[in-house]
């Protein structure tokens, strides 16, 4: 089994679209391969994917490297997949699942969440409020770290944000599928100012501007629209 790195937060309708979503997504990264396969929610609202076939190992392999995975355990220095849940001036929170052991050691609380000091974000100055205001962190985003004492911020994950800041502008958004962002930004008569909708998480997307397209203008079009966190990213 896997646990995907990607929280399922929503109910009702909501969450029977995002996990139709899910299952169209999984079929097209491991569609080609010979297993069985089937989703399921854990009881902390992350998906996990039993898999069983000849390629069971390809699949997982293929599935932990587009998503990420939740692990009950953690080895020093080795990098994991956290969703972000929580935030104030002094740090980033990481909701790492309700099945993980608790090691002091690596930081890791018996609630299943990590906190990662503002000075462990290496992301430049400013508070970690701050910090997650300008690179559009918005809640429940999946971010790499290291734990550790102190955890810090994978470098992967640090040259990913800064990469968003060289761009044309971003407006991320969550508790929406891809295809919910793609069908509000086409009512909102914006198709044509972004260049795609990158899928961060399930429920976590990042509309990419085109040059000329600003990005909280695009925020202020689309908003209205879609009940949902959205931060803009400037270049």
């Amino acid at each position: 089994m896997v646990v995907l790195a990607t929280k399922l937060y929503v109910g009702g309708t909501a969450r029977d679209r995002a996990i139709d979503s899910l299952r169209s997504l999984i079929e097209n990264d491991i569609g080609g391969v010979d297993v069985e396969w089937s989703v399921g929610v854990r009881s902390d609202g992350f998906p996990s994917v039993t898999i069983d076939g000849p390629d069971a190992v390809i699949a997982r392999n293929v599935l932990s490297d587009q998503w990420g995975t939740i692990t009950p355990s953690f080895e020093s220095g080795e990098e994991y997949v956290g969703t972000l849940t929580a935030w104030d001036d002094d740090g980033l929170t990481l909701d790492v699942g309700d099945s993980v052991s608790a090691d002091p050691a690596l930081s890791i609380d018996a609630d299943g969440t990590v906190r990662i000091p503002t000075d462990q974000l290496g992301l430049g100055p400013g508070t970690a409020t701050e910090i997650r205001t300008r690179f559009g962190l918005v809640q429940h985003l999946p971010l790499r770290f290291v734990p550790g004492d102190p955890p810090r911020l994978a470098d992967s994950e640090r040259d990913r944000l800064y990469e968003w800041t060289r761009g044309t502008g971003r407006v991320n958004v969550n508790s929406a599928t891809r295809a919910e962002v793609r069908a509000t930004v086409n009512r909102a008569g914006h198709a044509d100012d972004i260049v795609t909708i990158e899928r961060l998480g399930l429920l976590e997307q990042s509309i990419v501007c085109r040059e000329q397209t600003d990005p909280p203008g695009l925020l202020a079009a689309i908003g209205r629209h879609l009940p949902a966190e959205l931060l803009c990213v400037l270049p």
